[in-house]
């Protein structure tokens, strides 16, 4: 499978995309998260997190660079590495611990951290179309192949 692309026309259509997105990957997995400012890539992170269990608020970890939960005993790590200067940091913040065990890995521009982030199972591009958003969801694994199955039956 090649991917697939969507129409999300709002910010809800977007939140219920995180919720799909949160009941295929059952919490585990790397997703890429890429799009222009204001695309949507926090507020798809968002409806995942809170479409595996989270009730508290979800921030944008931009400033921290990764924030964690810890949902019904998953372990998620949202990352923001728009602020990185230099991919070399994700070394010193200790990346490779990350991606040890089969955790969900949300990671907002990766391509920051390009030569020091594992390959994703599905790479999600978010861009701005009319007044909504054009989602293309890009499979790098057998799981992300299976999650693009599941998820081709929105469009």
């Amino acid at each position: 499978m090649s991917g697939i692309e969507l129409y999300i026309e709002d910010e809800a259509a977007m939140t219920d995309l995180g919720h799909a997105l949160a009941q295929h990957t059952a919490g585990h997995g790397i997703l890429f998260l890429e799009g222009d400012l204001g695309a949507g890539k926090t507020t798809l992170s968002r409806g995942i997190i809170r479409g595996l269990g989270h009730t508290g608020p979800v921030k944008s970890p931009t400033f921290t660079l990764v924030e964690p939960y810890e949902i019904n005993g998953l372990r998620i790590w949202h990352f923001d590495l728009y602020r990185l200067a230099d991919p070399e940091e994700l070394e010193y913040l200790g990346i490779r611990d990350y991606f040890t065990d089969d955790d969900l890995c949300l990671i907002e521009w990766p391509q920051q951290g390009k030569g020091y982030l594992p390959q994703p199972d599905l790479e999600i591009i978010i861009k701005a179309h009319n007044d909504g958003r054009i989602v293309r969801l890009l499979p790098y694994s057998t799981r992300g192949e299976s999650w693009c199955v599941a998820l081709a039956t929105l469009t």
